[in-house]
């Protein structure tokens, strides 16, 4: 999957797009009364909202056929998705994409970040951490059309697998995803590189951490091609057995006036095959809960291509049919309605989905009809996942409600980090709101162990005059104040550069620097 798309092989293939509307409820005095209480209630404590929106989907899955949701998040992709957050994800599973080469044998996020860079930039262990401890947890996903895959870029063996094992002791999850497509998908010697790397990774785990491996390939009419089939078969001819195979039922080459249609035709064609594939080497039980299907929601990249709300609905009901083990979607990035006042349809976006939709129309339309988790046994975890003591000084400024905060600002309160959605001054980020409107900030997920003070380099006595009470400034000289840089904006004399953190505005001063967690000077 990429930015814009999901898979590319010798084929291709799309999804359309569908919604969902759910019926009102009918409220009754009773019912308003009840609503109150609740409400009161649930007041109670700092971080309410968003535990509440997970315990109520955990109460809910007592009920699941056993298909589990978990749809894709482009880790990497700007503005960064917030899949920590429940008002803008509600599954208790995401698969986060993608893991490739960051040049040589080195795991990157989308060979932009390495794993240190995607916590310090992305805060991405942080928001992992905050997803967890509201009751999801993440899927890592190695692959995709877009970058080199490890397994090509590794020369052995033994190299690829510590890469795996980097990852894996990094983030702790209990389930990977190998997203196998375009090259890496024919690339034979990557292929057994890949299957001999993932036995040794699943070995190595042993009893104390069960690991589910799937493995995502491309399917198009008629199913899975040969090099698809070849890469399920490297995983079992290696001695591991999947805990499921994923199929890419999108971009298919070619308009579609079912596009629901098409993606339940060449699912089913792929689960016969995959079917075929594990009785050949002796697998058993329940082979329904070892086969999934990711659509890509909206618009795919050809153009007639469109999996819409009434689409996907059809594509539950196959899943319910059928039995899948496993439904995912491309992308949590990309499930909103194209336009504000009015639909733009047709349009391939990576953040919007070219249908008709509500906000996060198809994640609660899947999420709604599958709330199993991960289906053949892996249970969710947080093991590793470790938060810093309320008081650590964390990598960001402190809160202080006399600063202004412009947006994207970052600081910490109460041994938790967050960004400013909007500009803001003496709004407590831990006030507890109902809304996620009501606050102007974004919960991005606790302090872990190891961040250090945010700290800025200071320059040598000598680089500027250093700052004096005495002297008279005007616009545009420079000056030192405390080791650090300052511009003067107007004539001004007695007046300490210090004031330009807490009144930027009617400072005479410009700090020409930036604080760990601040926007980037324009």
């Amino acid at each position: 999957m990429s930015d814009q798309s999901r898979y590319a092989d010798t084929s291709e293939w799309t999804d359309d797009d569908g919604r969902d509307d759910e019926p009102r409820p009918e409220y009754s005095p009773l019912r308003v009364t009840v609503a109150l209480l609740v409400g009161v209630a649930l007041l109670a404590g700092a971080g309410w909202w968003w535990r509440a929106q997970f315990s109520t989907r955990a109460a809910a899955s007592t009920t699941s056929t056993g298909t589990w949701f978990a749809p894709y998040v482009d880790t990497t992709l700007t503005p960064t998705y917030q899949f920590q957050d429940p008002s803008q994800n509600v599954a208790r599973q995401t698969v986060l994409g993608f893991v490739v080469s960051g040049g040589g044998c080195t795991p990157s996020w989308g060979a932009a970040y390495t794993l240190v860079q995607a916590d310090n930039t992305l805060n991405l262990s942080s928001r992992i951490a905050q997803y967890r401890s509201i009751g999801g947890d993440i899927i890592i996903s190695f692959g995709g059309r877009d970058h080199l895959d490890l397994a090509q870029a590794c020369p052995t063996t033994a190299a690829l697998t510590r890469a795996y094992e980097a990852v894996v002791s990094h983030y702790h999850p209990s389930i990977l995803d190998f997203d196998v497509e375009g090259s890496a998908l024919n690339n034979v010697a990557s292929l057994h590189r890949r299957a001999r790397a993932i036995a040794a990774v699943v070995k190595a785990s042993g009893g104390s951490r069960h690991l589910g491996v799937w493995l995502t390939i491309p399917a198009g009419p008629g199913g899975l091609s040969y090099s698809a089939l070849q890469t399920v078969e490297s995983v079992l001819a290696a001695g591991v057995v999947p805990a499921g195979v994923d199929v890419m039922a999108m971009d298919f080459g070619q308009p579609e006036q079912s596009m629901s249609g098409a993606v339940v035709s060449v699912a089913t064609a792929a689960q016969a095959q995959v079917n075929q594939l594990y009785q050949r080497y002796g697998v058993s039980g329940d082979l329904n809960a070892r086969f999934g299907v990711t659509v890509m929601i909206g618009e795919n990249d050809t153009p007639g291509e469109n999996l819409s709300i009434a689409g996907a609905t059809r594509v539950v009901s196959a899943a319910s049919l059928h039995h899948w083990g496993r439904i995912s979607m491309w992308s949590l990035n990309r499930d909103d309605q194209c336009g504000s006042a009015f639909a733009e349809i047709g349009v391939l976006s990576t953040t919007c989905s070219g249908a008709t939709e509500s906000a996060l129309g198809y994640s609660r339309l899947f999420s709604g009809a599958f709330s199993a988790r991960d289906g053949v046994g892996a249970p969710a975890t947080t093991s590793g996942t470790v938060v810093a003591p309320s008081n650590a000084p964390g990598p960001y400024p402190q809160w202080s409600a006399s600063v202004p905060y412009p947006p994207t600002y970052k600081v910490v309160r109460n041994g938790e980090i967050y960004q400013a959605k909007w500009f803001s001054q003496g709004q407590d980020p831990a006030t507890v709101v109902q809304y996620p409107s009501q606050t102007p900030w974004q919960l991005i997920g606790p302090v872990l162990p190891g961040s250090h003070p945010p700290t800025t380099t200071t320059l040598p006595t000598g680089t500027y005059p250093a700052w004096s009470p005495r002297r008279t400034y005007v616009a545009g000289q420079r000056v030192l104040f405390n080791g650090l840089p300052y511009q003067s904006k107007w004539y001004n004399v007695a007046q300490s550069p210090a004031a330009a953190a807490t009144n930027p505005t009617g400072s005479p001063w410009t700090a020409l620097f930036t604080w760990p967690g601040e926007p980037a000077l324009g």
